[in-house]
């Protein structure tokens, strides 16, 4: 490794499983990116409720911040912080955190939509936020402590999202980065601030909810306590990234036309585009999507999709069971199995949780009057060729909200390594799908900072960068026909 002439950015991504500590050594033209420090992340479960141990993940992060102070010392100009969505912590007066957060697959979302829409109606709740209805939204967390009457909300002082917080520890600034807010449906979507007047009528209390920030902007240099404890120099910035890591992987999204979709595909896939204004109408609601903040003021109007959740589900519950088959090994006993034989809804309920994922796909194909599936890759392609029809369906709708044809999907994240998948999904789409970077995440947080101390002017200025620094695969749609034919069976059986 060699720093001479580069400037080196550190990106912290959290997901819901793990966590990396990345750096980035920038010449001008090209990110060169090297992993520092990886770390397990996972809920804990405590007396029934599930939660984030935060307090060790901010352990591991500062781990993986000293051995990046060890290896590139001075020239480390930056840190930003990316994770998932929704969750959050809620810091008293004197800015103590109160309790572990929640996990968003906490049990305590039962039935809150319900009890927000008997004080605000579904209909005015979507036309304020923008944002698709999830059971795990914040909105139904906090309605959660509403109808509970915990009282932490109303002692509460702050309330930080999970990368807020991090940022907080980090350089002691207390604010609410604009793209982790828009995942929360409590943020009004063209205002880009909060939704004061439906937070009332949720009779949600608007004392914790403070200023926004907008991406790429810098909260300023690190505590003295961070400087001396990882060895880090005390003038490293703390930028305020893309910090929902969804925003920084669309942000490394290597398109040069308007004309595209994008991909984030891992545990979860988020399909969309990316628009100036939101996109909120009877069509966008019926069909579910999302408006999201993203950088350089877009908005990124999508839609999740449960993802490769199906395929690493299947894996645990066979590795449990003492077989611990490959992911090669998966993918390879899909390849040989009879293509178009059953399909599933990927977003029907009973794949949503941990569960017997083998045992809920043969028994969604058997009531659904479908060949069941035995073998692994007899399940695993049902599950694989069912996630590329979900795609167009989804790429369908997207053509019907912009109202123009998209010529090429793009593909970012850990799941462009699935080549099979990506070849499907172009068939499916009848479209060029262009894979990579496989750390789009990493590589979109790394932008932001490059904005934030002027190294780049723009997002598309970034995206060149982006194009220079990594590779990319291009698959192009092969068997139609085929394909067209087996995709209306699949909306026939699962109505997706």
């Amino acid at each position: 490794m060699q720093t001479e002439e580069r400037s080196v950015y550190l990106a912290v991504d959290i997901g819901a499983s793990s966590g990396r500590v990345m750096a980035a050594l920038f010449d001008g033209t090209r990110i060169e990116l090297e992993e520092v420090h990886r770390f397990f992340n996972g809920a804990i479960e405590i007396d029934g409720e599930y939660h984030w141990d935060i307090h060790a993940r901010f352990d591991s992060i500062k781990e993986g911040l000293t051995k990046a102070a060890a290896t590139y010392g001075d020239a480390i100009v930056s840190i930003g912080v990316d994770t998932w969505g929704v969750d959050y912590g809620l810091l008293d007066a004197n800015g103590e955190l109160m309790g572990l957060p929640f996990a968003y697959r906490d049990p305590r979302t039962n039935g809150m939509e319900e009890e927000a829409f008997k004080r605000v109606p579904r209909e005015k709740i979507y036309d304020t936020t923008g944002i698709q209805f999830m059971f795990f939204n914040t909105l139904n967390q906090i309605m959660s402590e509403v109808v509970t009457e915990r009282g932490e909300l109303e002692k509460a002082d702050r309330l930080l999202f999970t990368p807020d917080l991090l940022n907080y520890w980090l350089c002691g600034v207390a604010t609410n980065e604009y793209t982790i807010a828009s995942t929360s449906q409590l943020l009004d979507v063209r205002k880009r601030t909060w939704a004061t007047d439906m937070l009332e009528g949720l009779e949600i209390p608007k004392a914790p909810f403070g200023d926004i920030t907008m991406p790429g902007t810098s909260l300023g240099t690190i505590l003295p306590g961070i400087a001396t404890e990882t060895g880090l120099s005390p003038k490293v910035q703390v930028v305020a990234v893309g910090s929902h890591d969804t925003a920084s992987a669309v942000a490394a999204v290597p398109a040069e036309t308007d004309s595209h979709a994008y991909l984030s595909s891992g545990t979860w896939s988020l399909m969309g585009v990316e628009s100036d204004e939101p996109v909120v109408s009877k069509q966008s609601y019926d069909y579910g999507f999302t408006n999201e903040g993203g950088l350089g003021g877009k908005i990124r109007l999508l839609k999740n999709i449960t993802g490769l959740w199906l395929v690493q589900e299947c894996r645990r519950n066979w590795t449990d069971a003492g077989e611990a088959p490959s992911f090669r090994e998966l993918e390879q006993g899909a390849a040989e199995a009879t293509p178009f034989q059953s399909f599933i809804d990927p977003d029907d309920t009973t794949f949503s949780e941990p569960c017997d994922m083998p045992a809920n796909i043969q028994a969604y194909c058997e009531r659904t009057n479908q060949p069941v599936p035995q073998s692994r890759g007899e399940i695993i392609r049902t599950a694989i060729e069912s996630l590329a029809f979900r795609y167009k369906s989804v790429f369908n709708m997207l053509e019907d909200l912009t109202g123009k044809r998209l010529d090429v999907l793009h593909i970012v994240g850990g799941g462009t390594q699935d080549r099979q998948l990506n070849q499907l999904t172009a068939n499916a789409l009848n479209r060029p799908v262009i894979t990579g970077p496989i750390e789009a995440t990493a590589t979109g947080n790394i932008l932001s900072q490059l904005m934030a101390d002027g190294s780049i002017s723009s997002l598309a200025a970034g995206r060149g960068i982006v194009r220079a620094s990594f590779e990319q695969e291009v698959f192009e749609p092969s068997d139609t026909e085929a394909f067209a034919e087996a995709y209306a069976r699949f909306h026939e059986v699962t109505g997706a």
